[in-house]
């Protein structure tokens, strides 16, 4: 933490915090609603604000000795902006939990929550990180990747009634473009795409 930063704070006018937690709320939200695939490489510890951003993240990775965290209520703040996304992340109880007790896990533990989904080893990572992005490029629609995310961001805030209607709809409207004619035209063929030509 820049403790500078959280000393300025305090002596902060409520609209200059406005604008600052204004301006945090706008970078988790463009993060996590970034019509790419954002993987998150963890090779430390993510604690507060840095565990925010693990938790806005589409694909976490992280090395075994990794601590997670959200310490805000051990020093009379509290996680508002994160709660939000973690709500969504990994339901009320393990929301609950990490946030009430402010108390400290470790990646095995992370990953079982549901708060990231690799556990590698430090000198594998990097790695490891880059063949999953390399796999997503050469075998999955960036227009399919975009759409999907945005159907998730859609349809968690729905009844499961509208959510079905919005699937439906989206369904429909993907059968017409050109990259999911080019893929069933290859699946049909028996042939592979390597998507990163497209």
């Amino acid at each position: 933490a820049d403790l500078a930063y959280m000393q300025q704070l305090q002596s902060n006018t409520y609209e200059e915090n406005i604008a600052d937690s204004s301006a945090l709320k706008n970078l988790f939200y463009t993060i996590y609603t970034s019509s790419k695939v954002v993987i998150a490489q963890v090779e430390g510890h993510a604690i507060a604000g840095g565990c925010g951003l693990v938790s806005v993240c589409d694909i976490v990775f992280a090395i075994p000795e990794a601590k997670f965290g959200y310490t805000e209520v051990k020093i009379g703040f509290i996680p508002a902006l994160v709660a939000c996304f973690l709500l969504h992340k990994l339901g009320e109880g393990r929301t609950k939990e990490l946030l009430l007790s402010g108390e400290l896990i470790n990646a095995e533990t992370a990953s079982r929550y549901g708060l990231i989904n690799f556990v590698i080893e430090k000198q594998a990572i990097r790695e490891s990180v880059r063949k999953y992005a390399e796999n997503l490029i050469h075998n999955t629609s960036a227009q399919s990747i975009s759409l999907t995310k945005a159907l998730l961001n859609t349809v968690q805030n729905l009844s499961l009634e509208n959510s079905l209607e919005e699937a439906v709809k989206l369904n429909a409207t993907v059968r017409s473009t050109e990259d999911c004619k080019r893929g069933i035209a290859a699946f049909l063929n028996k042939k592979k795409l390597d998507w990163s030509d497209f």
